[in-house]
């Protein structure tokens, strides 16, 4: 699917304590309690060749959406005037159903009236393991309503012998049509469907005809019905009820599914053509059977006319186990932070060996960021990448390990973050109609460009400043790892002041803002995809972003436009407040840390001394306060101490936008510059303490002082607090992540990449003997292996752990391949198509 829908933080729970269970045989597995997962990622790259219009203006404005049978499940934006557009975006989704055929159309975009389906490529389910992770052109085959089916029909055959009035024997054909199901939508609604019932042969076409089903894609019809057979002469009484093979071969049961268009014609829906032979062996026969598209003979002769279509399709279906089958593999991943070098840690081998890294990443992204262990495995696959790196003004600006799983990791759980940070502006922009155009070619007619500058920099200020004040709202485990990044590229380059800055814009405005400002809908900070207009004002916006968050950070103070109007543009902001904004943001998204007051700890409620004024700092580890920024803590709060953070009442005080953090010693009490910083700052404890043990469910909103709580007038300090904690985890922070479906994932890329595994486990061999100079490339020469004594020993690992886990799987498979029997809803018949 469609893809789910990011969240804002990572659910860093504790990482479970080894089970004590014994590890289960491999066939004691019930197939109930495995789950079949499946999921679609790729990208729709670009069409070419599209049949023109007739007439003066040729070009289209061309989308592209992907279809379940003929569920739509994704739609890309609109290119406008193109016989070739260039639509270049990714998709990933989970598939919650079975389907048949996965199915990509190319429309032509229509204001007045419907949509214009230019063609498709439809490839059957089976058939996606062919071009799984290859990027390959497809002719687009031309689209017949007769061929677009989806869905299955449930049938019931008999056969009767009668006897007529005057004496003779025939045989009774009774149909029984039960039900349909995953019938598709009409024009996005349920259909209304009924079905044409027929016996067909070489001179004979009875048709019946069920009632009509309103709205419903799974109907149940329930509807029986008799066709005569007629016998031939030299019928006799012995053969009773047996059918001669001549008259059978030459009969069959047609069933049509239409949707009733009332008004309209009548929309084709699928067929099935079931012979009544069928019955040759048995006087009834009962099966589900899935609809067939009807060929009308009206195939075009110019199909290679239609154009062509590149895609990188990459479709995964897995098997789930029980969560015990994957104790052992789930150990061996989480250790991988902890291996030294990193480069033999089971994680990192995954990467090495799966043909694409893309692969690899997002599960083991996924399950480290699940057990709190993706900071520590970023920083070291960080580190390794910054030993490559010889020019500071080049770092992080690759497509290594390390990038990829700071992106993926960004996406995860940055989802709030950008919700709260961008989202009213980009309402405000695509909901807008003012142009930004600056490209003096592209100018349209009657448009100012001065005014249109004046415009576009409106937006890229007030999406500049809202991001530069941002570093509140950034997740915790964003904020440690870019923590981390800035001291590493602090050491890796000690002579450069400015890299401590762009390895953070790195990954903050190129990988981050940038990508989503151009991007809303992917994503999902609007709905839908914006038009043509807003497209290029987003792209514009989100050129300068980049650039002035690279201008701030590098030693090279120069924008990288190619295009002159764009320098011209940038001209307005090359000045040092807004170097001085991207500095501060580098430094601050790397901790949460703003200037506060807190109250002495053991002062009496008077007197001038009693707030000091502190810097805060926050990580995922620890709250701390410091006379200054940069200097040696004062007093320490470890993060797993926090049992509650509230706001606390203004009387108390006589203070305004006061909040407590309560813990295992005496609470801190804090009062921040405005209500905004008071809510943000508890928010952000509220999070990043959410999962820790001992909670408080009540609190005091008021102080303890001279004897008794000022709230509820209780003397003991240590009473039950009067009032229900109310500060949650912020709205949309959460994230669902499966570690054994992510698990399960990791064993099937390990069981593709076997051989290349192999290969892996020979080159470490071949370096751990061979002790002479440094070869020629080889084979091994792709593979970084700078332990080969602790990588062989992390692949055995990882193939004895694998080949244990084949054994349930081929079990599993077996079991699957035997209980669905061929005819059943599960595994329905493949009707005989016309």
């Amino acid at each position: 699917m469609a893809a789910a829908a990011p969240a804002a933080a990572a659910a860093s729970s504790e990482a479970p304590a080894a089970s004590a269970t014994a590890e289960p045989e491999a066939g004691d597995e019930d197939s109930r309690d495995v789950r079949v997962l499946q999921s679609l990622r790729g990208k729709i790259c670009e069409a070419k060749n599209l049949l023109p219009y007739l007439g003066p203006h040729k070009m289209r404005d061309c989308f592209c959406t992907i279809n379940l049978d003929q569920e739509e499940v994704y739609r890309t934006q609109v290119v406008e005037k193109s016989l070739s557009p260039f639509f270049s975006e990714e998709f990933y989704f989970e598939i919650p159903r079975t389907f048949q055929y996965l199915s990509f159309y190319v429309y032509d975009k229509n204001v007045l009236q419907r949509d214009l389906r230019i063609g498709k490529v439809a490839i059957k389910k089976e058939d996606l393991c062919h071009h799984s992770g290859k990027e390959t052109w497809f002719s687009l085959q031309p689209v017949d309503s007769n061929s677009e089916v989806q869905g299955k029909v449930h049938l019931e055959l008999k056969l009767n012998e009668l006897i007529t009035e005057n004496g003779t024997v025939c045989q009774q054909l009774v149909v029984h049509i039960k039900a349909c199901h995953g019938l598709p939508l009409i024009n996005g609604q349920s259909c209304d469907p009924y079905a044409t019932v027929s016996l067909v042969g070489p001179s004979r076409n009875d048709q019946k005809k069920t009632k009509v089903k309103k709205k419903t894609s799974n109907p149940q019809f329930n509807e029986i019905f008799y066709f005569e057979v007629t016998r031939s002469s030299s019928y006799t009484r012995k053969s009773q009820f047996q059918v001669e093979e001549e008259d059978i071969e030459k009969l069959e049961i047609r069933i049509d599914l239409w949707n009733n268009g009332n008004l309209v014609q009548d929309v084709f829906l699928g067929e099935i053509k079931v012979p009544v032979n069928v019955l040759r062996t048995d006087s009834s026969h009962q099966a589900w059977y899935l609809l067939q598209p009807r060929d009308n003979g009206n195939k075009s002769s110019k199909t290679d006319d239609l154009g062509s279509l590149r895609l990188n399709i990459c479709y995964t279906e897995d098997y789930v186990l029980p969560s015990e089958y994957y104790g052992p593999l789930k150990t061996l991943l989480l250790k991988s932070p902890d291996v030294q070098p990193i480069s033999a840690s089971a994680a990192y081998i995954l990467s090495e060996i799966c043909r694409d890294k893309n692969d690899a990443v997002l599960p083991v992204v996924r399950l480290l960021l699940h057990h709190d262990k993706l900071v520590p495995f970023a920083t070291a696959v960080a580190e390794l990448d910054l030993k490559d790196t010889q020019d500071a003004n080049t770092i992080f600006r690759g497509n290594s390990l390390a990038t990829r799983c700071l992106d993926e990791m960004m996406k995860i759980v940055g989802g709030h973050y950008l919700k709260v940070t961008l989202k009213p502006i980009l309402d405000e922009i695509c909901d807008s109609s003012k142009s930004c155009e600056i490209d003096p070619i592209k100018l349209k007619e009657g448009d100012n460009v001065e005014n249109n500058k004046e415009n576009l920099r409106y937006y890229v200020d007030k999406l500049f400043s809202t991001i530069v004040k941002s570093s509140m709202s950034c997740p915790t485990v964003m904020c440690d790892i870019f923590y981390s990044l800035r001291q590493m590229a602090t050491q890796r380059f000690p002579n450069d002041p400015h890299v401590q800055y762009s390895a953070v814009s790195s990954f903050v405005f190129l990988r981050f803002f940038a990508v989503a400002v151009v991007s809303p809908h992917t994503f999902h900070l609007r709905p839908h995809h914006p038009d043509a207009q807003t497209i290029r004002t987003l792209t514009l916006i989100s050129k300068t972003i980049q650039t002035l968050g690279s201008w701030g950070s590098l030693s090279k103070s120069k924008s990288s436009f190619k295009e002159t109007f764009m320098c011209e543009f940038f001209k307005m902001f090359q000045e040092e407040g807004y170097i001085m904004a991207v500095k501060k943001l580098n430094v601050y998204i790397c901790y949460v840390g703003s200037e506060m007051y807190k109250r002495a700890q053991g002062r009496t409620r008077i007197g001038k001394k009693n707030f000091k004024k502190r810097w805060f700092c926050l990580t995922s580890r620890e709250l701390t306060y410091h006379k200054q920024p940069g200097k040696d803590a004062i007093y320490t709060i470890p993060v797993k101490n926090i049992l509650a953070v509230e706001k606390l009442e203004e009387s108390s005080f006589n203070k305004k936008n006061m909040f407590q953090v309560i813990h295992t010693e005496k609470p801190l009490y804090v009062q921040a510059n405005n209500c905004v910083e008071a809510n943000e700052w508890i928010d952000v404890l509220c999070r990043v303490s959410r999962c820790n043990q001992n909670r408080l469910s009540f609190y005091h909103p008021s102080v303890y002082l001279n004897g008794n709580w000022l709230c509820c007038q209780e003397t003991g300090e240590n009473t039950l607090g009067c009032k229900p904690c109310t500060a949650g985890v912020p709205a949309d922070i959460q994230i669902d992540i499966d570690e054994d479906r992510e698990t399960e994932r990791i064993y099937s890329l390990f069981t593709l990449s076997l051989l290349k595994l192999q290969k892996m486990e020979e080159a470490c061999g071949t370096i751990a003997v061979y002790q002479g100079p440094q070869k020629e490339p080889d084979d091994y020469s792709n593979f970084v292996i700078e332990d080969s004594v602790t990588t062989f020993k992390t692949i055995q690992q990882i193939k004895s752990i694998i080949e244990k886990l084949d054994e349930p799987h081929e079990k599993y498979r077996k079991k699957r391949s035997s209980s669905a029997k061929y005819g059943s809803k599960e595994n329905p018949i493949v009707g005989k198509a016309s």
